[in-house]
């Protein structure tokens, strides 16, 4: 992993800022393997000037959670203050109902004032057990991939480049030999979250079938998929509310999001054939990246992805034959993007959209603004909707 003295991750920046500010909640920090959580927090730790305890469930062992009262003793006799610190807690059996017993008991008897920080790779299971057990005990910090931006301050990686490599720092000292690259993400990041977060939950009845959509969703950046037609390209059978299951799974892992279609009623919306974004780029068929039409469609769900990571509600636009890559609501105002990369759409589509909604507007984003939009989606949109 990279030093991250060289760059500021906004991770990093969101942490300081609570340290600075004091926390009397649970900390929680979610996001997929290998972007830096646990380096991040190490670094802080170093910098830290009071007691804290650092643990990890991230191994093979079966931490059940007795464990967890264990740390929380070592913790308490460093400091009745101290920081505690618990890596990969979705590894440790009922961890949400056991940190909710130890937090509340502080809490009534007073004896300590443990600051908690829990950090976890699991969106899915993780977020089950804070709604489940933590309801307002915890606040929540997102760590995402690494950004082009803050790629670029490392690296100083174009932006084709960041296309076919960008997202996980780690693979980042490997670009010069392609295979080794590739062997990094296919060993180190895929199979990794596929073996450790995914199938060993136990919610997967056919590994073989879960691993085949993986290698078929590589492929489809950005394209608008029925669950029907997804289904239709795997080898094994299986049903649509299988491929749906396997998704969600993958959503939960930060690998890929659904982006759907965009429908005032809610529930049709949700029914829709999503657009599938991959979250980073060197999760994408490497070899395909060598057509100029796939690394559009790797450029637009860039675009997509970092929309998801602005905190928007991101949604795409289509009306029979018309499309609109994505669309925003910022406050009450509804803003259509439309990538320009190597893919051709009709020009009827943007009139069509304007139509159908009538005090909308449409943002264009290409390869010369893209790194003014990226810096800040949000302040991006904000300022060219005002136009």
């Amino acid at each position: 992993m990279p030093r991250l003295s060289k760059v500021t991750i906004q991770l990093e920046t969101d942490l300081l800022r609570r340290f600075k500010d004091g926390f009397s909640l649970i900390q929680v920090i979610l996001g997929p393997r290998q972007v830096g959580k646990t380096t991040t927090i190490l670094k802080i730790l170093k910098e830290y000037s009071g007691a804290f305890h650092y643990v990890s469930a991230e191994s093979d062992l079966n931490f059940s959670s007795d464990w967890l009262s264990q740390v929380w003793q070592e913790a308490m006799e460093k400091d009745n203050e101290c920081l505690l610190v618990i890596d990969e807690i979705q590894k440790v059996q009922n961890w949400s109902e056991q940190i909710k017993t130890l937090w509340d008991r502080q809490k009534v008897k007073k004896s300590s004032a443990l600051k908690v920080i829990l950090l976890g790779s699991s969106s899915l299971h993780i977020q089950a057990g804070l709604a489940e057990s933590l309801t307002g005990r915890f606040e929540l910090i997102r760590a995402y991939h690494w950004s082009f931006h803050e790629t670029e301050n490392l690296k100083k990686m174009s932006l084709s480049e960041y296309l076919k490599f960008g997202g996980y720092p780690g693979s980042y000292e490997y670009l010069k030999s392609s295979q080794r690259f590739q062997d990094y993400i296919r060993n180190s990041i895929v199979s990794t979250v596929i073996e450790k977060d995914l199938l060993i939950q136990g919610r997967v009845r056919n590994p073989g079938l879960f691993k085949q959509t993986f290698q078929v969703l590589q492929r489809l950046p950005a394209v608008e998929m029925s669950y029907t037609k997804l289904l239709g390209q795997l080898q094994d059978k299986g049903n649509t509310d299988l491929i749906k299951n396997y998704l969600d799974l993958y959503e939960g892992a930060y690998l890929f999001k659904q982006v759907h279609k965009y429908n005032p009623k809610a529930f049709r919306t949700r029914l829709s054939s999503p657009k599938i974004i991959c979250m980073a780029p060197a999760l994408l068929d490497f070899e395909s990246k060598e057509a100029p039409d796939f690394l559009g469609l790797c450029f637009e769900s860039l675009v997509g992805a970092d929309l998801i990571r602005s905190g928007l509600e991101v949604y795409y636009w289509r009306q029979g034959d018309f499309e609109i890559d994505f669309l925003v609501k910022v406050k009450s105002k509804i803003i259509g993007i439309e990538v320009k990369s190597q893919k051709r759409k009709s020009s009827n589509s943007v009139s069509a959209f304007k139509k159908a909604h009538s005090k909308s507007q449409v943002i264009y984003i290409n390869f010369d603004n893209y790194q003014q939009f990226a810096r800040d989606p949000v302040k991006y949109i904000g300022r060219m909707g005002e136009l």
